[in-house]
């Protein structure tokens, strides 16, 4: 069960960043700016946020596992639909329906999770269903980069179709129904109940972290590829490949984010993962040597790894009996940010100095951890209940 939520995870997001290595291919096959051809990524990160409002409670209705299983179905005939377009309106549009399909698994997958393992199990579980969402940033970015140079850009939606089709069959055939949780409860009850969260000072703050949190990795993510491919280290998109591959070494360190929060508090892990993903990327830069930005984007990585889930940690330590609403809030403005993420980037990178470019990007994620620093560190009485 573990593996197949998982790879789940990891295929379902991979969605979001396989655009990331096709910005100028979409440019040039539909004679789109730079920044519009960004918009593919950024559609599918909204997409994917409204889902998460309201997903989570059509799941309290009607099922866990056929929320999943329906989700995934809609995945694999929207990127069918993908491989074909030829138009980039189109491309638009059903990337925004790829994004809001997409957003039936990620909290629908958590919610299943905590209700399905016991409770010695579960932070294992949900630590390696998370860390199948940040493996899909490279993963999904390798993947596009390998096939869309052999095969062209539409083969990747024809793969994913593929995969979503076989990961349906999987999650129908194998994973426990579970049960409904509140049959008759109102879909819209959680945007309802939202003012209750967004009245305290403390979540406001962690949405705040949340909002620049993805948004660092995306817009980082982008630019590297440049850098990469740039007079300083001249690197053929084949090689940049090989470069990105390494930031899974970097991912490694999430399913033991849960360890060290336990032991140093999710608050403190989140502020050390936010200065070190800080430090590192305004360093990067700066480094013209390869091994050494190779190592830089590693810690990077693992900085955004640390803090990911320590976030999601504390946004439901600080909900309390409103948790559900907060981590939907959470993870729909985690994707709002992500959605900036590469009009940023491609914005950024006009201004031509890519020392300059990753201290700006530096900048922005040192909002985040100026907002880590200022949430107090105890939890208010409220959500302890």
């Amino acid at each position: 069960m573990t593996a197949i939520l998982c790879w789940a995870g990891m295929v379902v997001m991979s969605s979001l960043y396989v655009t990331i290595p096709l910005i100028s291919m979409f440019s040039d096959t539909f004679g789109v700016s730079s920044t519009q051809a960004a918009a593919a990524g950024s559609v599918f990160s909204l997409g994917f946020a409204l889902g998460c409002l309201v997903y989570g409670a059509v799941s309290d209705k009607y099922g866990r596992k056929k929320v999943i299983f329906i989700g995934l179905i809609a995945l694999t005939l929207i990127s069918l639909l993908l491989g074909v377009v030829q138009e980039f309106s189109w491309m638009i549009i059903l990337r925004w329906l790829q994004g809001a399909a997409a957003a039936t698994f990620s909290p629908v997958a958590l919610a299943y999770a905590v209700e399905m393992y016991p409770a010695q199990k579960r932070v294992t579980a949900i630590g390696f269903i998370s860390t199948g969402f940040l493996v899909a940033g490279i993963v999904g970015q390798v993947v596009s980069g390998s096939i869309s140079q052999h095969y062209g850009w539409n083969a990747i939606f024809y793969l994913l179709a593929a995969v979503y089709a076989v990961t349906a069959v999987l999650v129908a055939r194998l994973l426990p129904k579970g049960e409904v949780q509140h049959a008759g409860a109102s879909i819209l009850e959680p945007i309802r109940n939202m003012r209750k969260v967004l009245a305290r000072k403390s979540l406001l703050l962690a949405y705040l972290a949340a909002f620049v949190l993805l948004m660092s990795f995306v817009s980082m993510s982008t630019v590297l590829g440049s850098y990469l491919s740039s007079s300083t280290f001249g690197l053929s998109q084949g090689e940049i490949l090989y470069i990105r591959s390494f930031g899974v070494l970097g991912m490694l360190v999430s399913p033991y984010a849960g360890r060290l929060a336990g032991r140093f508090g999710a608050l403190t892990v989140l502020r050390g993962g936010l200065l070190l993903a800080m430090i590192a990327l305004a360093a990067s830069g700066l480094i013209s040597v390869l091994p050494l930005l190779v190592t830089v984007s590693v810690v990077f990585i693992a900085g955004i790894a640390i803090a990911t889930p320590s976030l999601i940690s504390l946004v439901g330590q600080l909900g309390g009996q409103s948790r559900g609403i907060a981590v939907s809030v959470y993870t729909f403005i985690l994707f709002a940010g992500t959605s900036l993420g590469p009009i940023i980037s491609i914005q950024s990178m006009r201004m031509g100095s890519y020392p300059l470019i990753f201290v700006v990007l530096a900048l922005i994620l040192g909002i985040g951890f100026i907002a880590a620093c200022l949430i107090r560190s105890e939890v208010p009485e409220q959500a302890k209940s």
